[in-house]
């Protein structure tokens, strides 16, 4: 037998046993420009009927199982790129409802772009505001809808364990015009220059606005609804609500009747000395006291502790 008999006799031997396994899953076939090439097919099991499960052979068992693990993971790969994929996205409304500290826009009045400082253990509400070149103390609480802008005038400082309660609105007239600084909506306090400041341990009760320039002393209560506006209060105060403080100093221990409108400084120096007999004499120091324990408490809450009730009972405030 020749050398190429003896070559082709393998082949031969391979083309009996494809054709015998063309019906198979495996067939090796000669290619046409020489050389054999091998195929796999694999065609699903057909199944006889689920009613007659009971009676189905070993591999038809198999085959079954087969089927409903391909199944099984052809579902859970759309469930991971349906639903899974949403889940994850939760968190992401967590870090947007963080937005509420956020930077200042750059404008021509106010060209540097800043963001608020909060010291330890304030809280600040995720329906607040905060905007700009604000500083805020420790263990200050800003409630619900409090709006607190330094984005025109700046800088605006909070002081240590104030409050600034729902819906007051910290703001005020801009600070620099045409690369210079407008010295007259400043205030001085401590020999230093801001739009706002806001003493330590003050009250900003309900919807009261103090649009700068302006600063209120430590220790004052300012009502709700009451407005100050290129004022300055002295420490120990109480701005009763709804009275309007504009354009005037107001001396230390003073008390600004509801409703009072003071304009002029003959006005602010008129204004009743606080003595032991005054109604609200005291009035802010259980303002602070709830607002504290709101501070606390929230922020214990949102940190992953529990909200649980104290036994002590709270001073009046509000």
């Amino acid at each position: 037998m020749s050398e190429a008999a003896e070559a082709a006799e393998p082949l031969d031997t391979l083309d009996t046993a494809a054709g015998s396994a063309a019906e198979s899953a495996l067939s090796l076939n000669r290619k046409a420009e020489g050389g054999l090439s091998l195929q796999f097919s694999f065609d699903i099991p057909k199944l006889p009927s689920f009613a007659q499960v009971g009676s189905w052979s070993h591999q038809q068992l198999i085959n079954g199982g087969l089927i409903v693990a391909v199944v099984a993971l052809v579902a859970w790969i759309v469930y991971q790129e349906k639903f899974a994929a949403a889940e994850v996205a939760v968190p992401a409304v967590e870090e947007h409802a963080a937005a509420n500290l956020r930077p200042n826009v750059s404008t021509s009045f106010n060209p540097d772009i800043e963001s608020p400082v909060v010291g330890a253990g304030a809280y600040i509400d995720k329906l607040a505001s905060v905007i700009g070149n604000v500083t805020i103390g420790k263990q200050v609480f800003v409630a619900p809808f409090a709006s607190i802008r330094g984005d025109e005038g700046q800088p605006i400082v909070i002081g240590d364990g104030s409050n600034v309660q729902d819906g007051v609105v910290l703001h005020a007239l801009e600070t620099l015009a045409d690369g210079k600084t407008v010295e007259k909506n400043q205030v001085t306090v401590g020999g230093k220059k801001y739009a706002v400041y806001i003493g330590k341990e003050v009250s900003l009760a309900h919807q009261s606005q103090v649009h700068g320039p302006a600063a209120v002393g430590d220790h004052t209560f300012v009502g709700m609804q009451a407005l100050v506006f290129k004022a300055t209060i002295g420490k120990n105060v109480v701005i009763e609500p709804g009275a309007k403080v504009i354009g005037v100093n107001v001396p230390e221990k003073r008390y600004i009747p509801a409703g009072s409108v003071i304009t002029t400084q003959a006005q602010a120096d008129a204004l009743p000395e606080i003595t032991d007999s005054y109604p609200f004499a005291t009035l802010n120091e259980g303002v602070l006291h709830v607002n504290e324990a709101f501070a606390d408490a929230y922020l214990h809450l949102e940190e992953g502790g529990e909200s649980t009730g104290g036994s002590e009972k709270p001073a009046a405030g509000h």
